[in-house]
């Protein structure tokens, strides 16, 4: 009974082994890279893949605590901000990448903005940003309706931070030298 169910064991190894070897062998569990891409020397592929985050280094004797990139070293989130002081902040999330206003209108009370902004690139471009804006309007009290609106704003807005953000690398940049 014993050696029954040690030889049951031993084959249902044997076939979970067979499996894994050609479901590694036909689809490939582990991905190959292009060789151009693959640096020849060790020191250089070892640099590359501490560069792209991929490695550990053990027994580091200059131990830092890391290189963290925070709101006030990012040029287009500090043009954001600096663009829209005027409107009051619902929610600004430096690591989710968003920042949201809240209504926001002028002296009527009738008519009032609301602007989403998704960063998604750290860098200084055009399609780096999305900006949403929502224009809400009332007619009385509690008769409002809100619709998102594609248009000048947006595009004014996208074009002011842009250019904001590139005036403050460029003062960063010089700063630096």
């Amino acid at each position: 009974m014993q050696m029954n169910y040690l030889l049951n064991f031993v084959n249902r190894i044997f076939l979970l082994t067979f499996i894994l070897f050609f479901i590694n062998s036909c689809s490939g569990l582990f991905r190959s890279a292009p060789s151009k891409d693959i640096p020849v020397n060790e020191a250089d592929r070892v640099a590359k893949n501490m560069a792209e985050g991929r490695g550990i280094k053990l027994f580091n004797k200059k131990a830092t605590g890391g290189d963290f990139q925070f709101a006030s070293s990012n040029p287009l989130w500090r043009a954001t901000l600096d663009t829209l002081d005027f409107m009051p902040i619902l929610n600004a999330s430096y690591s989710g990448g968003i920042i949201v206003t809240d209504w926001y209108g002028e002296d009527n009370g009738k008519d009032s903005v609301k602007i989403t902004i998704k960063f998604l690139s750290n860098e200084i471009r055009p399609d780096g940003i999305e900006i949403l804006v929502f224009k809400k309007n009332c007619k009385a009290f509690e008769n409002c309706q809100s619709n998102r609106s594609a248009g000048k704003l947006s595009n004014e807005l996208k074009f002011a931070i842009l250019k904001k953000a590139a005036l403050l690398k460029k003062t960063d940049l010089t700063k630096k030298k």
